[in-house]
């Protein structure tokens, strides 16, 4: 499943390769930096800590929610990053009144240092704001003839994705990768031989899944790895691109919370309600994420093609717990055993 946009006007000049490079070297936390920002002097400020990708999804929402009478006078300042990095800047002491990460074990994790409330799922769309699945962002034209995951393997093909120990995008894209090969009938040393084949053809490592779409859009590579809401805003920005959605591949699920030490947390709930809502969740929808809303969902089904093969972490893959423990334990994972052999660094990009 092929989707193309004729659109193409934004792709990075191949000179910023090396700038997109150079922040691979290490200059990842710059974007939690630069990305914190008030957004109004009102009665009370919160601090919303979120993952790379949904910059611009919260950047509209939040002055949405600044004309609500429940938002009126809150005022924001924000913190983007790699949610694995932004989740332990937040239990290193980094202030967040709303966490808004890629996966939930990025929140669950500050539950033992009491910095979120256990329970923060038991909500009727599980803790979740937005659902997503792992897709393949390739040249326009799709010149390698990329299809399948198959096809990611095969000699003379560059895949970029994002370091795993940093990016919980690559978290998602380890277990579409590992996942799609279960789920096509092979068994479990099959996918994880498939797993370092794959990585074999990875040549560089982004810190996070925005970084590697500006690597990618700086020329480097073949396919990308991505979140289908990067896809489909790489076509927005008229970049010349075009991205296949394979028949296996996982559902994607980023959870919002409010963090029990929150200065007001009646603002911090009203805020993550107010995402939940249909006019948030159509500002999800718009900006290429399946909303968690089934009556909005449904209004825009056919902007987002079923998925014959989509499967999920915890009905599919045994949930994260497990599957981060032996896929990414810094010491005994699979893919550290994979980063020893390709030369890659855990820390670095």
């Amino acid at each position: 499943m092929i989707v193309r946009h004729p659109f193409r006007l934004l792709a990075l000049p191949v000179v910023l390769l090396v700038a997109a490079l150079a922040v691979l070297a290490g200059c990842g936390d710059e974007d939690q930096a630069s990305g914190a920002a008030a957004a109004s002097g009102g009665d009370s400020t919160l601090t919303l800590v979120g993952y790379t990708t949904p910059r611009e999804v919260y950047e509209e929402l939040i002055p949405l929610f600044g004309g609500t009478p429940a938002g009126k006078g809150i005022g924001f300042e924000q913190s983007y990053g790699p949610s694995g990095d932004q989740s332990r800047a937040v239990e290193a002491g980094l202030d967040a009144d709303v966490l808004a990460l890629s996966l939930a074990p990025d929140v669950t994790r500050l539950e033992e240092p009491g910095i979120v409330e256990p329970g923060w799922q038991d909500t009727p769309t599980g803790g979740f704001v937005s659902t997503s699945a792992v897709v393949f962002l390739v040249r326009e034209g799709n010149p390698k003839g990329i299809r399948t995951w198959d096809d990611l393997v095969k000699d003379g093909v560059e895949v970029i994705t994002p370091n795993p120990f940093s990016s919980g995008g690559a978290q998602w894209n380890v277990a579409a990768a590992y996942g799609a090969q279960l789920k096509q009938g092979r068994s479990k040393d099959e996918a994880l031989e498939y797993l370092r084949a794959l990585f074999a053809n990875v040549p560089v490592q982004p810190k996070g899944a925005r970084e590697s779409l500006q690597v990618f859009g700086a020329g480097k590579g073949d396919v990308l790895l991505a979140y289908e809401n990067e896809a489909k805003l790489a076509q927005a920005n008229g970049e010349p691109v075009e991205y296949v959605i394979p028949d296996e591949t996982i559902l994607i699920q980023n959870p919002i919370a409010v963090t029990a030490n929150s200065g007001d947390p009646q603002a911090a709930q009203a805020f993550v309600d107010f995402a939940l809502s249909a006019p948030a969740q159509e500002v999800f929808a718009r900006r290429g994420y399946r909303s968690v809303l089934p009556a909005v969902a449904e209004k825009h089904a056919s902007e987002y093609p079923e998925i014959p093969g989509l499967f999920t972490m915890d009905e599919d893959l045994g949930g994260w717990t497990s599957f981060r423990d032996e896929f990414f334990d810094p010491d005994r994972g699979y893919m550290a055993d994979i980063f020893a052999d390709r030369g890659f660094s855990q820390d670095d990009e």
